[in-house]
């Protein structure tokens, strides 16, 4: 019995998988209502703002505005805690300066309509990137996605991040690679993100969109430099070595990350050999990664492939990033043939409800071996494509 529900998953049918979407996205529906509908002020039951994250963004967008510097943490403190008098932490800026582009005309609203208007505009270029590489996009497909949800309640950058991503990789693979470069060029404010891309970019010889990605990116630093002074590059680095210092401390929390590394420092591994374990994690990805786009140039099965050794090549990837998921997931799911590829669709779809939860209970990770496991089914999809 137990080798036949893995050997056919026939569970994942479609109309058990339709069933399974509608579950979720009534709970997650619900459980958003009953948080916001039970809070006052503003503040949840748990004594958490709404939108915990957007916070920091909302700060720094009224420190700009009062000529202040959107990377003094003393500042930020003080900002944050006149935002929300019950704080009891600091949710650290570590934007780069191009970012503050965007955050600047946050604080012309107050906290809580300016957070409404983030998640909505964000959120619905998400849905219609998704939705390019889909088809359609049914809303109770979007409403159960894990990540969504824990984007929504910390009103995160990730829907941006994973629209401009996931919509690059679809122009790119559609012969439009200069405008991919461009959205490429404008996920700046979350370079981590970025590592692989150059590298894929230069192997499928796609120079259009290298040339839209470099155009982008520097004209967006450029315009942040006219508009915050060339002083904001320096106090960004400045800054940039307490991010570094948090990340390896387990300041975040490893069970909150969900990268190689995080994984590694979970099972109980050392500083140093959980960053020779992310190094060789991404070292590997890059290289596969190369070597196909050189053999085969730029499809949307090899984008699929870049944007989840993306997630795979950063140490610093957290549960609400897994947005960029949706996009191989949809590619995947379209065309699933093998029983393990249904499988791994939906361990990637829901690993993030159960990721952080179990870590932080068990210190058992499981993020990246799904990563790892959908990787290389999306590599063997790109050799099989071409034979």
């Amino acid at each position: 019995m137990g080798r036949e529900w893995l050997r056919t998953a026939d569970w994942l049918d479609p109309s058990r998988v339709r069933g399974y979407l509608l579950m979720l996205a009534a709970i997650n529906i619900a459980t958003l209502a009953w948080l916001i509908g039970t809070s006052h002020g503003g503040v949840d039951r748990n004594g958490f703002l709404l939108g915990t994250d957007f916070l920091s963004f909302w700060a720094a967008s009224n420190l700009l505005h009062h000529g202040g510097s959107a990377y003094d943490a003393a500042a930020h403190i003080a900002q944050q805690r006149e935002i929300y008098p019950g704080q009891k932490g600091f949710t650290a800026f570590f934007y780069p300066p191009p970012f503050l582009l965007i955050c600047w005309p946050i604080a012309a609203f107050g906290y809580l309509p300016a957070l409404a208007i983030w998640l909505v505009t964000t959120g619905a270029a998400y849905a219609f990137a998704v939705r390019a590489w889909l088809g359609r996009l049914p809303w109770y497909a979007f409403a159960a996605f894990p990540p969504v949800w824990y984007t929504i309640t910390h009103g995160q950058t990730s829907f941006l991040l994973a629209a401009l991503l996931g919509g690059a990789c679809w122009l790119i693979a559609g012969k439009r690679g200069f405008l991919g470069g461009v959205l490429l060029g404008l996920a700046v404010f979350k370079p981590q993100f970025g590592l692989l891309f150059p590298l894929v970019l230069i192997a499928s010889r796609q120079w259009r969109a290298l040339a839209g990605a470099g155009l982008s990116a520097v004209s967006v630093s450029l315009l942040a430099t006219l508009a915050f002074g060339p002083q904001i590059w320096g106090e960004w680095l400045g800054v940039m070595s307490a991010a570094q210092t948090a990340m390896g401390s387990g300041v975040i929390g490893f069970a909150k990350m969900q990268s190689p590394l995080a994984a590694a420092r979970l099972l109980g591994a050392g500083p140093d050999l959980a960053n020779a374990l992310q190094l060789g994690v991404t070292f590997i990805v890059a290289a596969v990664l190369a070597h196909r786009a050189w053999r085969y140039g730029f499809t949307l099965d090899l984008g699929a492939a870049l944007l989840v050794g993306a997630l795979l090549a950063t140490p610093f990837v957290l549960d609400y990033d897994l947005t960029l998921l949706a996009f191989p997931l949809a590619l995947m799911a379209s065309r699933a043939a093998l029983p393990l590829e249904r499988i791994a669709c939906g361990a990637g779809f829901i690993v993030v409800a159960i990721a952080r939860p179990l870590a932080t209970v068990t210190s058992i990770p499981t993020t990246a071996f799904v990563l790892l496991l959908l990787f290389g089914l999306l590599i063997r999809r790109i050799d099989h494509a071409v034979r």
